[in-house]
């Protein structure tokens, strides 16, 4: 990333990666888009005022719901119900980290996904999807044949890349997999000259001591939101 790029597009991640590197992928209504929800449940505003009437109905059918973050709509329209979360640790990291020695990496491809579906739905559940692996690479460190450990890109720009899925199965943790392929993944990302960064629950305390360890940084608490029809 340029040393004068500006972080701003950070303030509002959803938006900003549908509107620039997954705009191919985005469902769009005006300043409103989202990801199909087969890929990623999330949906982004260009700013708070916009009108989200006409659009959330477009976008969000009945018995969907989909989650904000950075920016949420001014004014909810009636019919609808915006319900907010305990802001998250928005982290990020500007330089090459060391990566410790460990299991060997591979990426991921459909082959995978099964595996990898089972895994997010055990310790990552809700936000993986069947194609969510469209976002970007993915890459993981098997033990005995099992997937023990992945990590991959989600949320993108031309200058941030979003480190996400970060997760490890239980049997296989306190081994360093999720630490190594962090470390790997955010050199590779700076290589590319784009900046990482990654989001994580501030309850979820050994996430994000383990990121903390590594180098990354909080940038910022950032706003998050699930929207869904009222019943």
């Amino acid at each position: 990333m340029s040393a004068h790029a500006s972080e701003a597009p950070l303030d509002n991640p959803f938006w900003t990666a549908l509107a620039s590197r997954h705009a191919p992928l985005a469902l769009r209504h005006g300043e409103v888009a989202r990801y199909p929800a087969d890929i990623a449940p999330f949906l982004g505003l260009a700013h708070a005022d916009v009108d989200v009437t006409d659009a959330f109905d477009v976008l969000v059918p009945p018995g969907d719901s989909v989650y904000l973050l950075g920016i949420a709509p001014a004014h909810v329209p009636t019919g609808w119900r915006l319900d907010a979360f305990a802001p998250l640790a928005q982290m990020i990291r500007e330089t090459p980290v060391d990566v410790p020695e460990g299991g060997t990496v591979r990426r991921l491809d459909d082959d995978d996904r099964d595996d990898v579906l089972a895994l997010t739905a055990l310790v990552y559940p809700h936000y993986f999807r069947p194609r969510t692996m469209t976002l970007g690479r993915y890459f993981a460190i098997h033990d005995d044949g099992a997937l023990a450990a992945m990590a991959g890109e989600r949320l993108a720009t031309e200058d941030f890349q979003e480190v996400s899925a970060i997760c490890t199965h239980p049997d296989h943790l306190g081994r360093g997999h999720a630490h190594r392929l962090t470390a790997l993944l955010t050199n590779d990302i700076l290589a590319q000259g784009r900046t990482p960064y990654l989001h994580v629950s501030h309850a979820n305390a050994r996430a994000k001591a383990l990121y903390e360890r590594i180098g990354y940084r909080v940038r910022r608490d950032i706003g998050f939101w699930a929207l869904r029809r009222e019943a």
